[in-house]
């Protein structure tokens, strides 16, 4: 296996980040065109992992509007053949690394995606701070069959480290 690469996403990127989240068989699975965005437009609150040429990982993310020292993650996706390895964990702090206005991340997770959680709390392990749940958003809120989303508030976050 050679070296894994983690940078920002760029246009070439996007038709891989959408197979490799429709791939992950749990993400909610945007327009094809939602992706080609991410990689134009939000580079700077985005990353993918790359082995050689191939998208391995990729975490979507912007600045919440109006509290631009907050990120929201919005997704995060390993290959299945790269999981174990704390890729999701390195996209995480490659964007905060690279935006050193953010203190703190909020994302949302359902209750049985104990991989996400374990991601969160290993960054909040990492930075040394807290994580606060919060219930966000029901079953009941979603048109389709979806499960809760707990709202994770990670931070303040020293971005120095």
């Amino acid at each position: 296996m050679s070296e894994i690469n983690i940078e920002k996403p760029r246009k070439k990127h996007f038709n891989d980040v959408f197979n490799l989240v429709k791939n992950s068989k749990v993400l909610d699975v945007n327009s094809e065109y939602l992706y080609l965005i991410q990689t134009l437009h939000f580079t700077d609150t985005c990353s993918v992992a790359l082995d050689e040429d191939k998208v391995i990982g990729f975490v979507s993310g912007y600045t919440i509007p109006n509290q631009k020292d907050k990120l929201f993650i919005w997704q995060v996706a390993v290959d299945s053949n790269y999981r174990g390895q704390n890729i999701a964990l390195k996209l995480i702090d490659f964007i905060i690394k690279n935006n050193k206005s953010i203190k703190y991340i909020n994302t949302t997770v359902s209750p049985s995606n104990n991989s996400s959680i374990r991601v969160f709390e290993k960054l909040a392990n990492s930075y040394t701070c807290p994580i606060n749940k919060i219930d966000c958003f029901e079953a009941n809120e979603f048109i389709n069959a979806h499960e809760e989303e707990v709202l994770y508030e990670i931070g303040p976050i020293d971005t120095n480290k």
